[in-house]
C-alpha cells in the first residue's frame, strides 16, 4: 500500500519540539504556483492536467531537497487513502473529492509537500513543529527557487504570481498557525481577540483550514493580503500579532490559576481520566478532551502525557487513521471501540488492552 510509509510514522511537524508548542501546534507555509500558458485547473483539458502533473514531477526529481518524496496520484487512491492525507493535513479536501488528475508529492517527514492540480498547478507547503514562521517560509522559498529553474511561472511584473482565485495574486503566499487558546475561550476574551486578528487584516479558520470547523480550542491564523505586500512583510505581520495572541492567552492563563486553580486542575484530570479509561469515544470527543490535557501541559502540571504523544493521540485517533491501521472500513461504533483501545495503549491505562486484528 502507498500511505503504507506515511501511516506507520508521524511527520516531524507533530513532534511537539518547535517553539510554543504548548500553545501553537504547527506552522504552515504554503505558496501556490500555476504554469505560464497552461489554463487554470477548472478550466484545464484532462490532456493539459497531465502535462501539468508531468512537468511538477520532473521538476521536483531534479530538485535535491525533494528525490525523497512520495508521489501519490488520487485516482489510484481508495477514498479512505485520500481522507487519511486530509487528517494529516497534507491535502485538502478539495483534492481529495475531485476526480481529475491530481497528486500529491511528500516527503517522508512531512515537512514539505505538493498538492499538483488542486485550485491551482502547484502549492508547495511547508509544515513544522511549533511556532517557526521564518523557518517554514525559508525552507519553502529556497524549494520554490529551486522548482522555478524547470517550470514556467505564470508570473505578471505588475500583479506578481497570477492564480485561478483573485485573492492569492501577488506572493502566492499563505501563511498560517494552528494556535491553541483555551485560556481565552474560558475566560470569554476570545470574541475580543478574534475580532481584532479580522481588524489588522488576518484571517481566522477552524482546525482543517478554510471551511472547516473550529474544533477543541484550536484556531488557524493566516494571512489575507498577498498583493502589494512582500513575504518577509507577510512573515513579519503574522509573526508579530501570533506573538501578540501568546501574550494574552499566557496572561488569561495567570488570572484563570489566580481565581479558579482547583476548578480548572479538576477539569483537566477528568479530562486525562476520561481518555486514559473510556472503551468507547468519538473523535470529537478526543479533541475536547485532547484540548483540556493539552491546556494542563502548559500549566506546567506534572504526571500529564507529552506534547508529541498529545498530537500523536489528536491525529491517529481520526476515523481513516483508524481504518488504515487494522487494514479495513469500519462502522462508527466499531471506531469508537478501536479509538478508545488506542488511546487506553497510548496513554499506558494498567492492565493489558486487546490487541484488535484484521
Amino acid at each position: 500500500m502507498k500511505l503504507t510509509g506515511l501511516s506507520a510514522s508521524l511527520g516531524r511537524w507533530l513532534d511537539g519540539s518547535g517553539p510554543a508548542s504548548d500553545v501553537v501546534l504547527s506552522t504552515r507555509v504554503r505558496l501556490a504556483r500555476n504554469l505560464a500558458g497552461v489554463p487554470f485547473t477548472h478550466r484545464a483539458r484532462e490532456e493539459q492536467l497531465a502535462m501539468v502533473y508531468s512537468s511538477v514531477l520532473s521538476a521536483v526529481r531534479k530538485t535535491p531537497a525533494l528525490t525523497q518524496s512520495l508521489a501519490l496520484e488520487m485516482r489510484e487512491l481508495t477514498p479512505l487513502d485520500r481522507q487519511f492525507l486530509v487528517e494529516r493535513h497534507l491535502i485538502s479536501h478539495d483534492l481529495a473529492d475531485n476526480g481529475k488528475l491530481r497528486g500529491l508529492l511528500v516527503l517522508p517527514d512531512e515537512s514539505i509537500s505538493a498538492m499538483v492540480n488542486e485550485e491551482d498547478h502547484l502549492r508547495l507547503q511547508a509544515l513544522a513543529s511549533g511556532f517557526q514562521l521564518r523557518t517554514a517560509w525559508e525552507s519553502v522559498n529556497a524549494i520554490d527557487d529551486e522548482l522555478a529553474q524547470d517550470l514556467d511561472y505564470a508570473f505578471s511584473d505588475e500583479l506578481g504570481y497570477l492564480t485561478a482565485c483573485p485573492t492569492n495574486v501577488g506572493t502566492g503566499m499563505r501563511a498560517s498557525v494552528l494556535i491553541h487558546l483555551p485560556s481565552l475561550v474560558l475566560t470569554k476574551q476570545i470574541g475580543r481577540v478574534l475580532q481584532g486578528i479580522t481588524q489588522v487584516g488576518l484571517a481566522v479558520r477552524g482546525f482543517y483550514g478554510e471551511g472547516s470547523q473550529i474544533m477543541g480550542n484550536f484556531f488557524q491564523i493566516s494571512n489575507q493580503t498577498t498583493l502589494g505586500q512582500n513575504e518577509r512583510e507577510t512573515i513579519d505581520s503574522l509573526e508579530r500579532v501570533t506573538k501578540q495572541i501568546i501574550d494574552s492567552e499566557q496572561r488569561a492563563r495567570d488570572e484563570l490559576l489566580k481565581d479558579a486553580r482547583v476548578q480548572i486542575e479538576d477539569k483537566i484530570w477528568r479530562a486525562y481520566g476520561t481518555l486514559r479509561h473510556s472503551r468507547v469515544i468519538s473523535s470529537q470527543e478526543v479533541v475536547n478532551l485532547s484540548s483540556a490535557v493539552r491546556f494542563g501541559v502548559a500549566l506546567r502540571i506534572e504526571g500529564l502525557a507529552s506534547v508529541q504523544t498529545l498530537n500523536e493521540l489528536l491525529v491517529r485517533s481520526q476515523p481513516a487513521h483508524l481504518q488504515i491501521t487494522v487494514g479495513r472500513e469500519l462502522e462508527q461504533r466499531e471506531r469508537n471501540i478501536l479509538r478508545a483501545e488506542y488511546i487506553r495503549r497510548l496513554l499506558g491505562e494498567g492492565g493489558s488492552v486487546p490487541v484488535v486484528s484484521n
